[in-house]
């Protein structure tokens, strides 16, 4: 097993502004529905991702954005289900992602990224994150999406990782500390929304990144 010391994070909505990109591409087809169309879809994504595992990720944001339009009695034009995934290469990077990333990096941590898309729409992404990552498990080389294990059990297979050296950070709590915990895995959770979940299992919550590396330090120390 390796002795490397490891960081991995989801990416939509713990690094790009996920959310701020469901919004807009809602609001560029329906004016003055944005914050609305953004609350229905985060309630049928994690189903539409449950029901259809081996879904590829531009699919379920259509899916999902069709049934958020058929919610709130909006026509969505067929042509029209595409836009997310097409703007998805221009959603923002959060403004503490690059310092975050290379304070860890500077602190010695390999960074991975476990994440709910596919290669192509990761890899557009990754580039914008202004930071080399190590090691990348999507939903497309599993076959699945979280809150299910495999993006954790695939990277610590295929990297030899020791879970006393790994440290998860994430912003959903559903589909990342949830199952980190199931797991055991050492986990910090962003919780940049001010959600009401019990924090208590998590390692430790930060509203942001800021203070990344000396949190996840305090983590990592705490379970070796």
């Amino acid at each position: 097993m390796s002795e490397l010391r490891w960081a991995t994070f989801d990416c939509f909505g713990t690094l790009v502004d996920w959310r701020h990109g469901i919004a807009t591409g809602a609001e560029l087809l329906f004016p003055g529905h944005g914050a609305e169309l953004l609350t229905a879809y985060n309630r049928h994504e994690p189903r539409v991702q449950a029901e259809f595992p081996a879904m590829r990720y531009r699919e379920v944001l259509a899916e999902a954005l069709r049934r958020a339009c058929a919610d709130a009695g909006l026509e969505l034009l067929a042509d029209d289900a595409a836009v997310l995934g097409n703007g998805i290469a221009h959603w923002p990077v959060f403004a503490d992602t690059r310092a975050a990333l290379a304070g860890l990096r500077e602190a010695g941590w390999r960074l991975a990224l476990l994440t709910n898309c596919d290669r192509d729409i990761i890899g557009e992404s990754q580039r914008r994150l202004g930071v080399p990552v190590d090691a990348v498990v999507t939903a497309e080389d599993v076959g699945c999406y979280k809150p299910r294990h495999d993006h954790f059990t695939r990277f610590e297979r295929t990297f030899g990782v020791r879970r006393e050296h790994w440290v998860h950070v994430a912003q959903s709590y559903l589909h990342d500390i949830v199952p980190a915990r199931e797991l055991n895995i050492p986990r910090v959770w962003v919780n940049r929304l001010n959600e009401g979940n019990d924090p208590a299992i998590a390692d430790a919550v930060l509203p942001g990144l800021n203070g990344l590396a000396e949190t996840v330090g305090r983590v990592h120390a705490a379970a070796s």
